[in-house]
């Protein structure tokens, strides 16, 4: 068997020991978020996840884009018109109650719907308050994140993340793999398991072990040692024991700790020179962990290396590496998805409906129209009684519901351009290819880029707002450069064309490319001091703006005066000497979701 071919198998078996896991304690662990696409490793996934749970235990169901009504409860319209009175239904957390709820897509779950079942997790109990009804249900439930985002940084909430302890990668594995498997536990067996929870111990220290695991690998979570302390309970039971073994932390580590660590332990080797440190006294009140196992060379293995060892082997090679290189860069984000929420009544997604009138060209709310008319069917029909023509469901002027929705804010990037000195044409090369490249995706994200260029003794719009890629090139083409560096006139002017773009409505993004170094006033006249002076209160005014802004200092190396504006600025700082197009516009794409940094 091949290294892959084990791997794989390994992946499967801790997959499916996960699934066993969540049916012993399923509200206890919360479940899980399981990435990969739909398919048969995902379906024999489910699969053996319902064969475990007990009978009769509800699994159902939740789109991404669920809504509080249907995930909460709360009027029950057809049974209120039939009935003439105010009658509630359970949501699907209610519903999901003892078993578990799938919710589908869940990369793309809004933050409302993921803070309610996040507050169904923590408190096992879902209280609504909707239509003029309070519902108290309980839900101790487990949750299954179904995750199908293809980007690695399209994730479910954090707030599900965080609180569901297994996060199961299943993405490498195809339908071959499947043919190794767990043998199926009986219902009986699980019964047994179940009742054995309750009383299983372990030892006091585990605990600690498990939070020096967790700060061993860089996981800050304090709930990552609470889940993993329940998935050793848990596996103790599945396995008949009556206390918690190194077998059981090692697997509790492996499958929780594991998949959230963000980097490897300090090595504590000694130096060779150096003299051999004094053992550390003894702790009295720690309780000692029995038959512990030897390694090669004869020495005990603590429970501490045990943990640690198993929480290192489960990680996936070059795991570690990738997410070391994710510090040191920014976030990646897509430009178009950048804008400033807004709520609309005319486009966008749908976030409920509010009180309105539908005679101003908005769109009516029917089902929201119809709930709240629906309590008061009973006394309407007995104002109208001797009305023969009285119509079936009497709706008023308050009644009426208008659809909201929250839509994005077009982005527009603005690129301002140091065109002064000997560099100034490969500058603008740069500038003009990354300005290509974010154009090309224009169309589909209804972005705009604008491009302004400080030279001489002033700065110049080149390129006002536009999609238009055949204009951007033809303006770019005919640029000049070299002469003085007036800085301040270009971030005046990119203030200026932020500002003008705020009114119009959507969400400037600036990108300086600048070695920092001013030379000319705004009055356009020489003088290195003042004119840095000037640039640095301009600067000032754009962070005091609160705009997105990325700097990208293109000297050889590093121009600390670059950095200091940056942080005058309130912008992202970003060196890259002799900067590619193609850098350019990543820097752009990844820091645009980006907030501005607070200043130093």
């Amino acid at each position: 068997m091949t290294d892959g071919t084990g791997r794989s198998a390994a992946i499967w078996e801790d997959a499916l020991r996960a699934a066993d896991l969540i049916a012993v304690d399923p509200d206890g662990l919360g479940g899980c978020v399981l990435r990969a696409g739909a398919g048969p490793v995902r379906d024999a996934w489910l699969i053996r996840l319902r064969s475990v749970l007990p009978a009769g235990a509800p699994v159902l169901r939740a789109p991404c884009d669920v809504g509080d009504g249907e995930l909460l409860g709360g009027l029950d319209l057809s049974a209120t018109l039939a009935g003439g009175r105010s009658v509630a239904q359970r949501g699907l957390l209610a519903r999901s109650h003892g078993g578990v709820l799938v919710v589908a897509m869940a990369e793309r779950l809004a933050r409302t719907p993921a803070a309610h079942i996040a507050a169904a997790l923590d408190a096992g109990e879902v209280v609504a308050e909707r239509d003029g009804m309070t519902i108290h249900s309980d839900a101790r439930l487990a949750v299954i994140a179904l995750d199908e985002g293809l980007p690695e940084d399209d994730r479910p909430p954090a707030v599900l993340r965080e609180r569901t302890a297994f996060d199961l990668d299943l993405r490498a594995l195809s339908h071959r793999d499947l043919a190794v498997a767990l043998p199926v536990r009986s219902a009986d067996d699980m019964r047994a398991a179940r009742s054995r929870l309750a009383s299983i111990q372990g030892p006091d220290s585990l605990i600690e072990v498990l939070c020096a695991t967790c700060a061993a690998l860089g996981v800050g979570s304090v709930r990552a040692p609470l889940l993993a302390m329940k998935v050793a309970r848990a596996s103790a039971a599945l396995a008949g024991r009556e206390s918690i073994t190194d077998e059981d932390a090692a697997l509790a580590a492996r499958l929780v700790i594991a998949p959230r660590a963000l980097h490897l332990p300090a090595s504590d080797a000694p130096d060779e020179d150096a003299a051999a440190p004094e053992p550390p006294p003894q702790d009295q009140d720690r309780e000692p962990v029995p038959d512990q196992p030897e390694n090669d060379k004869g020495e005990v293995r603590t429970l501490d290396d045990t943990v640690l060892e198993a929480a290192l082997a489960a990680l996936p090679p070059g795991l570690l590496a990738q997410l070391q290189a994710n510090a040191q860069r920014l976030r990646a984000g897509q430009t178009g998805k950048v804008g400033e929420a807004q709520n609309t009544v005319r486009r966008g997604r749908p976030i409920g409906a509010r009180r309105g009138d539908p005679r101003s060209g908005v769109r009516l709310d029917l089902l929201h129209t119809l709930r709240a008319a629906a309590p008061w069917q009973r006394l309407r029909r007995q104002a109208i009684a001797g009305d023969r023509a009285h119509p079936t469901i009497a709706v008023r002027r308050d009644d009426f519901r208008i659809k909201r929705f929250r839509d994005r804010k077009q982005t527009t990037t603005i690129f301002v351009v140091d065109a002064s000195g000997s560099t100034a044409l490969e500058r603008l090369g740069e500038a003009k290819g990354a300005v290509e490249l974010l154009l090309a995706d224009c169309y589909v994200r209804r972005d705009e880029v604008a491009l302004i260029a400080f030279r001489g003794t002033g700065a110049d719009i080149l390129l006002p707002p536009t999609r238009s890629l055949h204009r951007a090139k033809k303006e770019l083409a005919a640029l000049p450069g070299g002469g003085g560096t007036p800085l301040a006139a270009g971030i005046m002017a990119a203030g200026l064309m932020a500002d003008e773009v705020r009114r119009k409505g959507r969400t400037p993004t600036l990108v300086m490319i600048t070695d920092g170094r001013a030379n000319v006033t705004r009055e356009g006249v020489g003088g290195r001091a003042q004119a840095m002076d000037e640039a640095a209160m301009a600067a000032r005014s754009i962070r005091a703006q609160g705009l997105r802004t990325l700097l990208v200092d293109n000297s050889n190396r590093p121009e600390p005066r670059a950095g200091q504006l940056a942080v005058e600025m309130g912008a992202t700082y970003l060196p890259l000497p002799r900067a590619s197009s193609r850098m350019i516009s990543d820097a752009v794409r990844s820091s645009a979701a980006a907030q501005p940094v607070a200043a130093r």
